[in-house]
């Protein structure tokens, strides 16, 4: 089940907890880790003596918070020359009426929770059009454009996850990319919660395209615009599938 996949370089979900509350937000770290597909079924989180401090939490502390999500189900941990932690969650196939359930738990929040994600992302992408990219940050932006292009249907979701993120980190402003990912946190469970689509992905891939092109040509304008494209996009087929 091992993968050789290198752990993404995404500070903002590897931030530091608040000391008043370690062990619930290490926990709660780990999870929109591992939920969002940051580190996938199958890879291995970051070694301890890397993770605690990352996270600034001590090594008894994680270890707790680990043990907490093996006992959950969501990973599970090996000893040996190639052992480590492990994520052994994987999404769950879309049922009849999951959509409806995690709508119905978010309530009126769901339209707060979609203008957030809206307002945070395409600001995102204007705010890296007017930087000016370096040749790094270039390579990275369409090394993650190529990853969510080639995704199959399983990692897709994953992989989009990562190039939203990408975009979000780029940009480094710490707070703006904590943002980013708490916004999508927050629409996991009603992404999980719908059928990935082939159609979908293929308007996806022309949208995500443009958001590229233009953070790439230095126009913040029309990356907004595309961001905002996208992400309407997406809420319009979330509420398709709710009514």
């Amino acid at each position: 089940m091992e993968s050789s996949t290198a752990v993404p370089d995404l500070p903002a979900v590897f931030r530091p907890v608040r000391a008043g509350n370690a062990f619930e937000e290490t926990v709660e770290r780990l999870l929109q880790v591992i939920k969002l597909g940051v580190v996938a079924y199958g890879e291995r989180l970051p070694p301890e003596r890397d993770l605690a401090p990352r996270l600034g939490v001590s090594r008894v502390t994680l270890r707790e918070a680990i043990r907490a999500l093996q006992q959950e189900g969501f990973v599970e941990s090996r000893r040996g020359r190639f052992g480590g932690t492990f994520v052994t969650y994987r999404p769950k196939a879309p049922r009849r009426g999951d959509l409806e359930r995690v709508a119905a738990g978010m309530g009126e929040r769901l339209s707060d929770v979609l203008s957030f994600r809206l307002a945070v992302e395409s600001g995102a992408a204007q705010l890296l059009a007017g930087s000016g990219l370096t040749q790094a940050q270039e390579a990275r932006l369409r090394g993650s454009l190529a990853e969510v292009d080639s995704a199959s249907l399983q990692d897709y979701r994953r992989l989009d996850v990562r190039f939203h993120l990408t975009v979000a980190e780029l940009t480094g402003s710490t707070l703006l990319a904590e943002a980013c990912a708490d916004a999508r946190m927050r629409v996991t469970d009603l992404l999980n919660a719908i059928p990935v689509l082939q159609r979908n992905i293929e308007h996806a891939a022309i949208q995500h395209a443009a958001i590229v092109d233009a953070i790439l040509a230095g126009d913040p304008e029309a990356a907004r615009l595309a961001v905002v494209e996208h992400l309407d996009g997406t809420g319009s087929l979330l509420r398709a599938f709710l009514t």
